[in-house]
C-alpha cells in the first residue's frame, strides 16, 4: 500500500452510530479480528481476547443493560455547563443502535500479561503511569480493527465499557473474573452518509526541535476549543439519529 492510500483509509474511517442489519461475510469478520491480533503491544504481551457476538437475543440484552445504566451517566453530565455537555446526552433515551448491527466484537484484556514487560513500570510508572502500557496495547488492537473495517468498506464504532456495564456484560457473556472488558466494537454497513469529521490543522499540533510556546493553549483556549468541538460534534452526529432512509 502506498502512503497516500493509507492516509486516505485513515481519513475515511468514521464512527458510525446507526447501522443496517444486513449481515457481513464471516471472512470479513475474520480479517478484522486478524488485524486486531497483529496489533503492537508492550513486550509483545498480546493481552487481548475477542468475543464475536451475532446472536440477536444477546445483542438485545447488552443494549437493554446499557440503556438502564445511561441514567447514571446523564446525571453526571448535567453537572457540566450546558454547552459543554456531550451531544449524546441531549438524545432521547432509546436502545442503542448497536443492537441492529450484524456483529459486535467485545474486546477483553488479561492484565496478567503485563508481567511480560519490564518490572520497573509497576513501580516508577511511565507513559501515563502504572498499567498504561497494557491499556495502550488494548487500544492498539481496537484501532487496528477499526481501520480494517474501513478498508473493507464497512462502518464501525467503539463503545467504551464502564465498570457498571462491565458487571452486566460479564454475566451475559460469561467472561471469567480475571479478564477485563474494555470495549465493544460495532461493525456493519452504515445506515446514513457520515459527514466529514473535524480535525485540528497539522500546523497547530506539530512542533520542531522543541515546543513552540506560541502554540500553547491556555485553560480558556481549551474551553473555547471544547465549545467549538461540541458544535462540530452535534453537526456530525445529527444524521446518525435521523429516521432511517433508503441510503
Amino acid at each position: 500500500m502506498e502512503i497516500d492510500e493509507f492516509l486516505e483509509l485513515v481519513r475515511k474511517r468514521r464512527s458510525i452510530r446507526r447501522f443496517k442489519p444486513n449481515p457481513i461475510p464471516d471472512a470479513w469478520v475474520d480479517k478484522i479480528l486478524e488485524a486486531g491480533r497483529w496489533a503492537m503491544s508492550g513486550a509483545n504481551a498480546q493481552p487481548w481476547e475477542f468475543i464475536v457476538v451475532k446472536d440477536q437475543e444477546t445483542k438485545n440484552k447488552m443494549a437493554s443493560v446499557w440503556l438502564e445504566l445511561r441514567g447514571e451517566s446523564d446525571v453526571i453530565e448535567t453537572t457540566r455547563v450546558k454547552e459543554l455537555r456531550h451531544a449524546q446526552h441531549a438524545r432521547p433515551h432509546v436502545l442503542p443502535s448497536f443492537k441492529d448491527a450484524p456483529v459486535l466484537i467485545v474486546v477483553c484484556g488479561d492484565r496478567r500479561t503485563y508481567q511480560a514487560t519490564v518490572l520497573a513500570t509497576n513501580y516508577i510508572g511511565g507513559e501515563g503511569g502504572p498499567g498504561a502500557t497494557y491499556l495502550k496495547s488494548m487500544a492498539n488492537a481496537t484501532q487496528n480493527m477499526h481501520l480494517a473495517a474501513a478498508a473493507l468498506g464497512v462502518g464501525s464504532q467503539w463503545y467504551s465499557v464502564n465498570r457498571l456495564w462491565e458487571q452486566s456484560l460479564r454475566v451475559i457473556l460469561d467472561v471469567p473474573p480475571v479478564l477485563e472488558i474494555h470495549t465493544v466494537v460495532v461493525v456493519g454497513y452504515p445506515a446514513y452518509e457520515p459527514p466529514p469529521p473535524y480535525r485540528r490543522e497539522l500546523k497547530e499540533i506539530v512542533h520542531f526541535e522543541k515546543y513552540d510556546r506560541s502554540k500553547y493553549r491556555s485553560g480558556d483556549d481549551i474551553i473555547k476549543f471544547i465549545r467549538n468541538l461540541r458544535h462540530h460534534l452535534r453537526k456530525q452526529t445529527e444524521p446518525a439519529y435521523e429516521q432511517p432512509s433508503s441510503f
